[in-house]
């Protein structure tokens, strides 16, 4: 794993710190931050060095995007989803398509947003030309406000065939709805986006998403995506500990019935902590055996075949579930070692849990236990989805 990458994201995550939560109330589109990240080069991480990019390894890439969630749920979504849309160059691309797109985007690091919902109705990719008219509206959109290119799916009107395209930030006909207004990852620049008539270069559509054309290798995105989801969860709860925790050492009174000095000697909340951080410590380990996969996984290429590619899809699953309770757990539990005070708004405590208790909805958590009960007991893999 490229260790200089996750300091450099420690780097970023320390400026992101100091008004982490000014930043939260504030609940702006979050420009400064994208450009932030493409100032510490952050973006061309997973670029393969043959189109100028670092080449680094979803490892890597992993665990940046967990080192940013510590202090900063939304941005360490933006660029986690940002390296999946990216991604799609070379996982579902041709060599010509990654080459056009990847290089320029290693170049100027381009930040790559998305819309492709699948839950909501499909855009539409009208021929015209060489190329097509981009037609509809997606609620969800993250990074596409703030990124450079955002990744499209749609479907041709002519032959029914859903593609992936890539959208410039700029092309005519975009719209921006400026409305994500949730209670958490307030600045994930989740909002939606419409295209009307937008026009789409054919040397910019990226691949097919037809069943019969999608492969092992394509299908990693969505195992990419959701092992993301896993590593920011688990850094969003990491970050709300060590905040608890110098809370606890600096601020925190023993209960009067208590007859201790200090709140470091209450045996409850030592006990408390010591819970939490073995399962934090657990969840991480799970978390850096789920990126090597993945990395590994990405390594096969074509040679990938579909019983490895559904191995790693029950792992990620795996992930997702001790990740999501662990962190919903912990980022709730804080208050119970921090005491009353810590309630207090000045604090902000409870941005830790708004982050994950908004994402960790984005597909039902049981559906993944479903599908780890499944593997276990009859060997079965997920099927392919865009969530699975």
């Amino acid at each position: 794993m490229g260790t200089e990458w996750v300091d450099r994201a420690r780097d970023a995550a320390k400026e992101l710190a100091v008004d982490a939560l000014q930043r939260d109330r504030a609940n702006k589109e979050p420009f400064v931050e994208a450009e932030l990240l493409r100032r510490h080069r952050l973006p061309a991480l997973l670029v393969p060095t043959g189109y100028g990019g670092a080449g680094e390894s979803w490892a890597t890439a992993l665990a940046v995007v967990r080192e940013l969630a510590t202090v900063d749920g939304s941005i360490a979504q933006l660029l986690g989803y940002h390296y999946v849309n990216q991604a799609n160059l070379w996982l579902a691309g041709t060599p010509e398509v990654a080459e056009r797109l990847g290089r320029p985007s290693a170049q100027w690091q381009w930040l790559w947003g998305d819309a492709v919902n699948p839950i909501e109705p499909e855009l539409t990719l009208t021929p015209d030309g060489d190329g097509y008219r981009l037609d509809g509206t997606k609620s969800f959109s993250t990074g596409a406000s703030v990124g450079d290119v955002t990744v499209a799916s749609g479907t041709v009107t002519t032959t029914g065939e859903p593609l992936l395209v890539a959208v410039p930030r700029d092309a005519e006909g975009i719209d921006f709805g400026g409305d994500w207004d949730n209670l958490g990852q307030r600045l994930s620049a989740s909002g939606s986006v419409t295209f009307t008539g937008t026009p789409v270069d054919g040397k910019w559509t990226i691949g097919s998403l037809a069943p019969t054309k999608v492969t092992p290798r394509s299908s990693l995105i969505t195992p990419a995506i959701q092992a993301v989801f896993g590593h920011f969860y688990l850094g969003i709860a990491e970050g709300a500990l060590a905040a608890a925790a110098e809370y606890t050492r600096t601020r925190s009174r023993p209960w009067t019935l208590g007859g201790l000095a200090s709140a470091t000697e209450e045996p409850y909340v030592l006990a408390a902590y010591g819970a939490y951080a073995a399962r934090l410590d657990a969840v991480g380990a799970q978390a850096e055996r789920v990126a090597a996969r993945l990395a590994e996984a990405d390594a096969c290429g074509a040679d990938l075949t579909w019983d490895e590619r559904g191995e790693l899809a029950v792992a990620v699953a795996r992930l997702k579930v001790v990740a999501t309770d662990a962190a919903l757990d912990v980022t709730s539990g804080i208050y119970e070692v921090t005491g009353a005070r810590a309630t207090a708004n000045r604090y902000g405590f409870d941005r830790f849990w708004r982050n994950v208790r908004t994402h960790t909805l984005h597909d039902p958590v049981a559906y993944k236990r479903r599908e780890v009960g499944a593997h276990y007991l009859t060997g079965a893999y997920p099927e392919f989805t865009l969530y699975t």
